[in-house]
């Protein structure tokens, strides 16, 4: 008999039994499953994933899965709230941290001086195009403000949660990637307006429906149809990149910076994999998760099985391997220099409420400057009920 949430199964062999939440893509599921796999064989650990949405995986109350699973697969903006719960268990450094960490992906996982998650998938926004279309890409961001429909067969994710992160990313482009830029204002003003005024450009090139795409929606129209050849900001996925994913390969390139400035400064994302406090065998999950995240284990059957890897080696022993160049290539340098979104416990709140505001930015015209002031207004409101540390 089998425990229903971890432990060892009655009978010869003592086998381990625990269970792990991660999300509903190849990327997501695919390596982890096939790995857990092969970790069975040999070390007599069975391990059962099951999955949630790319919308529940931003959402996701961590406490609340942590009394269900023993391992959670996560994005680092969680990491405050993780600390402050005490929900997970924190983590043995890496014996080569300071080397394997790409673009802060690591790090990005430390609060309060203790290491939450190891990293396990590597992201960041970054471009992509369609080579085989001539894409023609932005020479810089303010190319937006005089371009027409059309010009770029561009499609720009703008669902709300998407166009936040890009406004992010473009305020860090200017170089002010310290946020929040001061107790009453999320960004400065003229970085604000600048970012908020690129996006409204993009939502303009159209397609309109954009305004309800992920990035998954963008990458599997350009994959899948002839109808955009460019999208300038996104979060990237390896898969697309492979031959025979999908019908048509995209590659990844860096993101367009501003006039007069080689900065790209794109958000970090990726996802790391965390141990629940009240998992029952901790040193096998542990054990699980150093491994998984190691090295071999990246470049190989991870890597292998649509995993996206997080270790630097890997990025680097694989950017000319034909099957993961047009990614692992492509986006290494916006990869390296990604910044790190804010992780305090009022920042998850925060968004939350700035997405719900978003999609009037675009179908109501709303200003910059308007729009610019709400979300200091609601910024500044989190800040007064004493969550911002």
């Amino acid at each position: 008999m089998v425990m229903d949430r971890t432990g060892k199964a009655d009978g010869p062999g003592g086998c381990v039994h625990l269970r792990g939440m991660t999300w509903d893509h190849p990327r997501g599921y695919a390596g982890l499953e096939a790995a857990s796999d092969l970790y069975a064989q040999s070390n007599n650990v069975d391990i059962k994933w099951d999955r949630r949405s790319l919308q529940a995986f931003a959402d996701a109350d961590i406490a609340e899965l942590a009394d269900r699973y023993d391992f959670i697969v996560l994005d680092h903006p969680h990491v405050g709230l993780i600390a402050d719960a005490g929900c997970l268990l924190p983590l043995p450094v890496p014996d080569d941290a300071q080397s394997a960490s790409l673009g802060g992906s690591l790090e990005s996982y430390i609060w309060n001086d203790c290491l939450w998650a190891l990293p396990l998938d590597g992201a960041c926004q970054m471009a992509v195009e369609r080579a085989d279309l001539a894409a023609k890409r932005l020479p810089s961001w303010e190319a937006v403000f005089d371009a027409k429909p059309g010009d770029y067969r561009v499609a720009t994710p703008l669902l709300p949660v998407d166009a936040f992160d890009m406004m992010m990313t473009l305020v860090a482009g200017r170089g002010e990637e310290r946020l929040p830029y001061s107790p009453d204002q999320f960004t400065s003003d003229d970085n604000g307006h600048l970012a908020l005024n690129v996006l409204k450009a993009l939502y303009r090139l159209g397609p309109s429906d954009a305004v309800r795409w992920n990035p998954i929606h963008v990458l599997e129209a350009m994959a899948t149809s002839d109808d955009f050849a460019y999208s300038p900001c996104l979060f990237g996925y390896i898969n697309y990149a492979r031959p025979g994913f999908r019908t048509h390969q995209l590659s990844y390139c860096d993101l367009p910076s501003f006039a007069g400035s080689d900065l790209k400064r794109g958000i970090l994302g990726g996802a790391g994999i965390g141990v629940s406090a009240g998992c029952k065998e901790p040193e096998a999950a542990i054990a699980f998760v150093r491994w998984v995240t190691s090295e071999p284990v990246q470049s190989g059957f991870y890597l292998e099985n649509e995993g996206q890897p997080a270790h630097r080696a890997t990025w680097q022993a694989k950017a000319d391997d034909q099957d993961y160049a047009g990614f692992l290539g492509g986006a290494r340098n916006t990869m390296e220099s990604a910044w790190t979104r804010p992780r305090d416990i009022w920042f998850l709140g925060f968004v939350d409420d700035v997405c719900e505001i978003f999609p009037d930015f675009f179908l109501q015209d709303r200003s910059a400057e308007s729009m610019m002031s709400a979300i200091n207004t609601i910024y500044r409101h989190h800040a007064a009920r004493k969550v911002l540390i």
